[in-house]
C-alpha cells in the first residue's frame, strides 16, 4: 500500500500541471470571447455611421440576443413592432436542442407554435419545464424534405396563414420553402448562403437524403430566395449583421416600414461567422409567461 501510495505521489505534480494548463486555456477562451464581443461591438459602431446602416427603416440596429444564435431576436421583434401581430403563432424547422433558435424566446413571451426537427433534443428540453404543455408548442421528430413538408405541417394541423415561418435545415432550405407555396405566413425567415454574391441566382440541386457536409456547397444565395420570396408574394427587408438569415414579409402589409428596394443587391450582408458569439449567460429556455400559463 505504502508503495503504491508512493507511486501516485509521483504523479501529482503532473495533475496540478495538468489542471494548471486547463485553467489557462479556459482563461484563454474567455478573453478571446470577450475580444470577439468587443469587434463586435466596434464593427457595429462603425456601421452606424455609414448611411447605409443609419437608416432608420434599416433593421441591423435592432439586433439583439436572448435565445437566436445572433441577432434574430431583436430584428424579429422590430419587424413586428412595425407590421403588428396576429394570431401569435410561429413555425420553425431545423430547432436544434430547443435552447437556441430563432422562435425560442417568443414561445417564453406566450407566443404559440410547432417546432418540427429531424432529432428529438428538443423533447428533453421542453421536458424540464413544466411550464409548457402541448397547447403551448406542439413538437415532431421528421427528416423534411420537399416531399413530405407539406404532409408533416398537415399532420402537425398548421394553419395557412400565422405570423412566422422560419426554417434552417443548412441544404435544402430553398426547396422546402419552394414547397410551401400553400401556406403564407405574414414573416418569414430563410438561412441563405453568403458566400454567394448578392447578385448571383445559385441554389443547390435538391436531392431528398442530401445533408450539409460543412462546406458552402449548400442552400441558395439571397438572390435567390429573393426571386422565389418574390414569386411567393414577399420582399426581402432585410439580413442580420452575421450575414446568416434573411428576413421576408408579406406584400400585403405595410411595405413602406422598411428599407426599399426589396432586393438582395440592396440588402445582403457578407458572412461574419467569426464575429459570432454567444454573449451571456449559458443559453436556455426561459420559463414562459403569463404566469397563468403555469397553473
Amino acid at each position: 500500500m505504502k508503495k503504491l501510495i508512493k507511486k501516485l505521489t509521483q504523479f501529482i505534480p503532473l495533475y496540478r500541471e495538468v489542471f494548471h494548463i486547463r485553467d489557462a486555456l479556459c482563461r484563454i477562451s474567455n478573453d478571446i470571447a470577450v475580444i470577439r464581443a468587443s469587434e463586435v461591438v466596434r464593427c457595429e459602431m462603425e456601421l452606424e455611421k455609414h448611411p447605409r446602416y443609419g437608416d432608420p427603416l434599416r433593421l441591423f440596429q435592432h439586433e439583439f440576443q436572448v435565445n437566436s444564435q445572433n441577432g434574430e431576436d431583436g430584428i424579429i421583434q422590430e419587424i413586428f413592432r412595425r407590421i403588428g401581430t396576429t394570431d401569435r403563432v410561429f413555425l420553425e424547422v431545423g430547432v436544434g436542442d430547443g435552447n437556441q433558435n430563432n422562435t425560442a424566446f417568443l414561445l417564453s413571451q406566450g407566443w404559440k407554435g410547432f417546432w418540427l426537427d429531424g432529432n428529438d433534443y428538443s423533447l428533453n428540453t421542453l421536458n424540464k419545464k413544466k411550464c409548457y404543455r402541448e397547447e403551448n408548442i406542439k413538437f415532431k421528430t421528421a427528416f423534411v424534405t420537399k416531399e413530405n413538408v407539406t404532409t408533416l405541417f398537415e399532420e402537425l394541423e398548421v394553419p395557412k396563414e400565422f405570423d412566422l415561418l422560419s426554417v434552417d435545415i443548412d441544404q435544402n432550405t430553398f426547396h422546402i420553402w419552394e414547397a410551401l407555396r400553400a401556406y403564407k405566413p405574414r414573416v418569414v425567415i430563410m438561412e441563405y448562403n453568403s458566400s454567394i454574391p448578392a447578385d448571383t441566382d445559385w441554389k443547390v440541386p435538391y436531392r431528398a437524403d442530401r445533408i450539409w457536409d460543412g462546406s458552402m456547397n449548400y442552400g441558395a444565395s439571397l438572390k435567390a430566395f429573393e426571386l422565389l420570396g418574390r414569386e411567393c408574394g414577399y420582399n426581402l427587408v432585410g439580413c442580420n449583421f452575421h450575414g446568416i438569415n434573411a428576413f421576408f414579409v408579406r406584400d400585403d402589409l405595410s411595405m413602406d416600414q422598411f428599407a426599399g428596394p426589396f432586393t438582395s443587391e440592396n440588402h445582403y450582408e457578407p458572412p461574419r461567422y467569426r464575429y459570432g458569439n454567444w454573449t451571456g449567460h449559458v443559453g436556455v429556455l426561459l420559463d414562459r409567461v403569463p404566469l397563468d400559463s403555469l397553473k
